[in-house]
C-alpha cells in the first residue's frame, strides 16, 4: 500500500491540513466539470438504455429466460432517463431564472 497516495488524497479533501483551500473566481473549471458531468450522466443514460433493450431481445429471441434481470434491466434504465431528466428540467429552470434577472 502506498501511503504518499493516502496523503496526498488527505490533503486534497482537506483532512490534516491547516492552509485554506484556493478559491478562484475562474469559473471556467467550474463550467467544464459541470458540462463534462452532464455529458458523462447522457452517456450513462444511454448505454443503460442500450443495455435495457439488448436484454429485452435477449429474452424475446430466447436466449435468455430469467426474467429478473430483465426487469433490473429496465428498471435501472428507466431511473437513470428520469434522472436525467429531472436534472435537465431543473438546470433549465435555473437558466430561465437567471436570465430574467434585472441588472
Amino acid at each position: 500500500m502506498d501511503i504518499t497516495s493516502i496523503t496526498a488524497l488527505n490533503e486534497s479533501i482537506g483532512i490534516g491540513t491547516t492552509s485554506e483551500k484556493k478559491v478562484t473566481s475562474d469559473n471556467t473549471e467550474a463550467f467544464s466539470s459541470l458540462l463534462n458531468s452532464a455529458i458523462s450522466m447522457y452517456k450513462d443514460a444511454d448505454l443503460l438504455q442500450k443495455k435495457a433493450e439488448q436484454a429485452e431481445m435477449n429474452f424475446a429471441m430466447g436466449y435468455s429466460d430469467n426474467t429478473h434481470d430483465l426487469a433490473l434491466a429496465q428498471q435501472k434504465a428507466n431511473i437513470a432517463l428520469q434522472y436525467t431528466v429531472k436534472v435537465t428540467n431543473k438546470f433549465l429552470e435555473a437558466y430561465k431564472e437567471i436570465m430574467n434577472m434585472q441588472l
